[in-house]
């Protein structure tokens, strides 16, 4: 609905990659009035195959992906924005304030999807998707049996490099000309598996005319290695910059520290997907829409009216129930998922109304 303020919602959710628009689904399939505010892109957009998803093809592209999912979640009633926040701050009144580039945004809740981005070594480099991979266990499977590269310096380089020995024997890691930056012991670990380590740097690509896809590597020193693909490990930026101007906690290592449903150290925000701990893949981050879009509907509904708010504000009476909007109702009604089929929904009555 609109105010004088803004427009205002009972949850407001800031990103439209999987756990925010899983959390958005809930939100409005359980009746209430639901924004999301997607900026585009985003790590689940960039993918040009879907892996890992049951249910989903892996021909599906990410963005193929996400658009079938914003339809599901237009389809109960849930608004869209396209944009970026710029801003939020708590009001004295308890709700959120989200700043946009076309106005302002107030909600009861809100749902930080914000996610993270990849760090990028320096090009040259091939197509994300193409030879280029971010997710180890989302695409290690596709190289089975092909020669792979590792890019990176650290710990985790060397650490991701060993593991891809479960499914590959060709295994280089390539410093680019870095100093490595592993402990000892990752040393004496690599020393003692099967890898290459490469530390001139890359100055040429050889790709497959016809897919585009990776073929080899040329390297200042003049060698020339094949691959089919590889994983760069630089590390991850956070984009916690909403969650701090709110005054959400943080973790040890920059992502914001949730419960097991998704709330943060501030009451009323939540958090999801990316930009939390744990494992970076889409089931994972829809299981966490879906337990943060329920825990909200349950501080959300109104009903069951308890012992206390009963003797303050007396009994349920026949007119304060069903508690969803005239809007949603409607929408509920006309959904082709309605118990009794999709029918006209009624005009929802205003003030004027006899």
């Amino acid at each position: 609905m609109s105010t004088s303020e803004g427009d205002e919602y009972e949850l407001a959710v800031v990103g439209g990659g999987p756990a925010g628009l899983t959390t958005a689904l809930y939100g409005a399939r359980l009746g209430h009035e639901t924004v999301v505010i997607d900026r585009g892109g985003g790590r689940a957009a960039m993918m040009t195959d879907t892996h890992n998803v049951i249910g989903v093809t892996e021909a599906t592209s990410g963005n193929e992906f996400l658009e079938t999912a914003r339809e599901q979640v237009r389809s109960y009633g849930a608004d869209f924005e396209r944009g970026f926040v710029t801003d939020a701050e708590q009001t004295d009144d308890g709700q959120f304030r989200l700043s946009t580039g076309d106005g302002e945004i107030l909600a009861e809740r809100v749902t930080l999807a914000t996610g993270f981005s990849d760090e990028r070594p320096d090009p040259p480099l091939p197509r994300t998707g193409r030879g280029l991979h971010w997710c180890l266990h989302c695409d290690a499977y596709m190289f089975v049996d092909e020669p792979v590269y590792v890019m990176g310096h650290s710990t985790s380089a060397a650490y991701v490099a060993m593991i891809m020995l479960n499914v590959t024997d060709e295994v280089d890691l390539l410093t680019r000309g870095e100093e490595p930056t592993w402990s000892e012991e990752t040393a004496t670990m690599l020393e003692n598996h099967p890898i290459d380590v490469v530390h001139e740097d890359v100055v040429g690509i050889e790709k497959d005319s016809d897919s585009g896809w990776l073929d080899a590597f040329e390297f200042e020193d003049g060698t020339r290695r094949e691959y089919r693909g590889g994983f760069p490990m630089y590390g991850s930026d956070y984009n916690t910059d909403l969650a701090e101007s709110l005054g959400c906690e943080l973790t040890e290592d920059g992502t914001i520290d949730v419960d097991d449903h998704g709330r943060t150290s501030v009451e009323g925000v939540f958090a999801v997907g990316d930009v939390t701990p744990g494992h970076n893949q889409i089931p994972v981050a829809m299981g966490q829409g879906a337990k943060a879009g329920i825990a909200i509907h349950k501080e959300l509904r109104e009903f069951p009216r308890s012992a206390d708010e009963i003797e303050r504000e007396g009994p349920v009476t026949e007119a304060d129930v069903p508690a969803i909007s005239p809007d949603l109702l409607a929408t509920a009604i006309a959904h082709e998922g309605h118990a009794g089929g999709p029918r006209d929904a009624p005009t929802p009555q205003t003030a004027d109304d006899d």
